[in-house]
């Protein structure tokens, strides 16, 4: 172990010691050492240090230590594997379209790094310039300027229960429509975000992609929380609703690795089948499911529904015969 290791560690048990004492007082130097594992000298070394900082350390009548009533930890306290998950959570949100999450993630990385202590800051420098979530997203985030800060303005509207007036792109129609909604909370699947919002127009509660609002206005005016609404609850009633439809799959145990973590619903079933996963979920979207499956080719088959087989089949045969027409048309 580096010493650079060793400084981290003991930063976190240091911390561990303030909230291990602040819940359970009355601990001896022994107690402690058992608990973290080390020895009664460390544990003494520790204290001294705590109470060099300013931590009030008291022994107790009845034996042990505690910290006097009333103390509290800085604001921010982070050990170094919580830093490194908040790390996570900026470069994550650096990965997204809107320029404005992206900035507000830089200033937030370089806020919590302000207040870190030395030797986990250094950690935590070390681990950015180590860590890539993906080396060619970046390249395809660009948005358009009055695209900028639309996340967060819908997040407002969702929070403030503010009415939204837009003009929202239907795909399966090539048609762009005007709709007033009520947001009801923000969805992230797999690579976009979703506005899960009551739609007046349908009047029903509808999904929205943010990449299909094409203009957006929040109003001033407030909306009436639909009654016993919640947002987690509608997600997992909406994929085994009526709309959505059975979908089994099979993968060979090394595609599968990588599938499960994308596909876009609840896993209602899944279990071995040979040398192959057979994987069960709802969804409604049959054409999505289709093109995503063509990433895994052989290494995935459609069980069921029949339609989605046919979708899948007639995306590879497209596949095949452009590659044909161009090889022809090279030749000639």
């Amino acid at each position: 172990m580096s010493n650079d290791e060793r400084r981290v560690n003991r930063t976190e048990r240091l911390f561990a010691t303030i909230l291990l004492l602040q819940n359970r007082p009355n601990m001896t130097s022994r107690d402690l050492a058992e608990h973290f594992g080390v020895s009664r000298r460390t544990i003494f070394r520790d204290l001294r240090a705590l109470s060099e900082s300013g931590v009030p350390l008291t022994y107790a009548e009845g034996g042990g230590y505690e910290i006097l009533e009333g103390y509290q930890l800085p604001p921010l306290m982070l050990t170094a594997r919580e830093a490194a998950t908040l790390l996570v959570g900026t470069e994550f949100m650096k990965l997204q379209s809107d320029a404005s999450l992206r900035e507000d993630a830089d200033a937030v990385a370089l806020k919590i790094r302000s207040v870190l202590p030395r030797e986990i800051r250094e950690y935590i420098d070390r681990l950015r310039d180590r860590t890539v979530l993906d080396p060619y997203w970046l390249h395809a985030v660009q948005q358009e300027e009055e695209e900028e800060g639309r996340w967060y303005r819908l997040s407002e509207a969702v929070a403030r229960q503010r009415a939204v007036i837009m003009e929202y792109y239907v795909e399966s129609r090539d048609e762009l429509t005007r709709r007033r909604v009520d947001p009801l909370g923000l969805v992230y699947y797999t690579d976009h975000w979703n506005l899960i919002a009551f739609d007046h127009l349908r009047e029903d509660i509808r999904n929205f992609r943010l990449d299909r609002i094409r203009s957006m206005h929040v109003l001033m005016e407030r909306f009436e929380w639909p009654e016993g609404f919640d947002l987690a609850r509608h997600l997992e009633e909406r994929g085994a609703g009526t709309a959505s439809r059975r979908i089994t799959l099979r993968f060979s145990k090394r595609a599968y690795r990588r599938a499960r973590q994308a596909i876009p619903a609840r896993i209602e079933e899944e279990r071995p089948c040979g040398d192959e996963i057979e994987v069960t979920f709802y969804f409604e979207n049959l054409d999505y499911v289709a093109g995503w499956l063509l990433r895994y080719g052989a290494e995935a088959y459609v069980v069921e529904p029949a339609p989605l087989r046919e979708r899948v089949l007639a995306l590879a045969e497209a596949m095949t015969e452009r590659y044909r027409t161009a090889e022809t048309g090279e030749k000639a």
